[in-house]
């Protein structure tokens, strides 16, 4: 079957411009689960956000630690399934509805972006809808690595002979017509075993969808991704990026390095518990020095259980002095990652940071220094409803997952379905676990 030749996850159908519709987010990531339900409404376009159709309203919340996971990835199958049954159910009865399926996010299995351009005869017809549709299909029989999954399918432009950047092309004439197609791939084994453990609470995946792609999508103004913006997604266990140009998205890249990194080298710095270590960054963690940081001292529990050992004291200098190297070492990976991108290339553009890693204070600072670049710290924007403790960076994928319906027609064709099989999580009927067994 044409679905599991190309190896494609599964695709949503576009939400109507002129219909309301009740959708979910899954936000599987390494430290947290977060899970987003909300209520979509026909509105018209904003001045901000020209190409969203419908406004946002959050019907439904919640977040967990995470479990099982590990830099994006499933690692122990029950406990990451226990984790994402415990968010989904918070978030069912606060919004007062059964899902059926969600949208989840994906910043694990080594993101990347593939490059196709294809083209088909007119013979001077004029351009129409199975014309596009062929073009879009003749781009997608291009074949991917061995080992990898399509993520994303987007025409970043057309062409008509020899013009070149056309948006909209249908009614047009020629003879040639071609696509330039951006596919964003991923390792599947990560793919497989994220969907397996969503089946297995008895959800559909009804799209999987890149996070830092997700995060533009809720944290980007239209202005932004038409000048050109990278967003970079600062999670606890991968840093992801995605650029946008021309109102386009059309790169992805990643790498397995992150904020629990710094939280771990907390850990070993001071000889503390990892949890103690989380509390010191969120609370007293930066980038930054201050005139009174070394005189500035901060609790720091001993790793031992004996109660009675007195805990010890470090200055908030030495803390940052623990931070900073790391982060700047995740920001010059960022920084080479887009020096070999289309970023490079465009030189107004400028960086959005999001994620969790993203709240530590003087980061943006920091980033402007090493990317150099304008840098500003990215928040969900246009979403009615939003508890407060969800407004910051650390939750801007979550809020893109509830955004990429209005953007899901921009995928280039929807998947065929596959056979309805039996799978060995209580009956439950999969839809996709089969293709990811078959395909690859």
């Amino acid at each position: 079957m044409t679905v599991l030749r190309f190896g494609l996850t599964p695709k949503m159908k576009p939400v109507s411009p002129r219909r309301a519709a009740v959708v979910a987010g899954l936000d599987l990531g390494t430290s947290k689960v977060v899970c987003m339900i909300a209520r979509l409404e026909p509105q018209a376009p904003q001045d901000v956000l020209r190409r969203r159709s419908h406004g946002v309203r959050i019907l439904g919340f919640s977040h967990t630690a995470a479990s099982g996971m590990k830099a994006g990835q499933v690692v122990d199958l029950i406990e990451a399934e226990d984790a994402v049954r415990q968010a989904i159910d918070v978030a069912e009865n606060m919004a007062g509805v059964q899902l059926e399926s969600v949208v989840v996010s994906l910043s694990g299995g080594r993101l990347g972006s593939e490059r196709f351009i294809a083209d088909v005869e007119l013979n001077g017809a004029a351009v129409a809808d199975g014309d596009i549709a062929r073009v879009l299909a003749a781009a997608s029989r291009h074949s991917v690595r061995d080992g990898r999954a399509i993520l994303h399918s987007l025409p970043i432009g057309y062409e008509l002979d020899a013009a070149k950047g056309i948006r909209e092309p249908r009614g047009m004439l020629g003879h040639r017509f071609g696509v330039d197609m951006h596919m964003v791939t991923a390792d599947v084994a990560p793919v497989r075993n994220l969907m397996l453990t969503v089946e297995r609470s008895h959800l559909e995946v009804e799209a999987m969808v890149a996070s830092p792609y997700v995060a533009g999508l809720a944290c980007l103004a239209d202005d932004e991704a038409d000048l050109g913006a990278a967003c970079i997604d600062l999670g606890s266990g991968t840093t992801s990026i995605a650029f946008f140009s021309g109102g386009r998205f059309v790169h992805a890249d990643g790498f397995a390095l992150g904020a629990h990194h710094v939280t771990m080298d907390i850990a070993r710095g001071l000889n503390t518990r990892i949890a103690s270590a989380e509390r010191i960054k969120a609370i007293y963690g930066s980038v930054l020095s201050g005139g009174s940081d070394e005189r500035d001292m901060i609790t720091v529990p001993t790793v031992g259980d004996d109660e009675r050992e007195p805990p010890g004291f470090v200055s908030r200098a030495s803390l940052v002095r623990i931070i900073k190297p790391r982060v700047e070492e995740i920001l010059e990976l960022a920084r080479d990652r887009l020096a070999t991108s289309p970023f490079a290339a465009e030189t107004r553009a400028r960086v959005v940071l999001t994620g969790g890693g993203a709240q530590l204070p003087g980061l943006a600072d920091l980033a402007s220094r090493i990317l150099r670049r304008p840098v500003r710290i990215g928040r969900p924007l246009g979403l009615a409803g939003l508890p407060e403790a969800a407004k910051g960076p650390a939750f801007a994928v979550a809020a893109g997952l509830l955004v990429y319906p209005q953007a899901a027609h921009l995928e280039h064709f929807e998947p065929r379905r596959t056979r309805q099989l039996m799978t060995g999580t209580g009956g439950y009927i999969s839809r996709v676990g089969q293709w990811l067994r078959e395909s690859f």
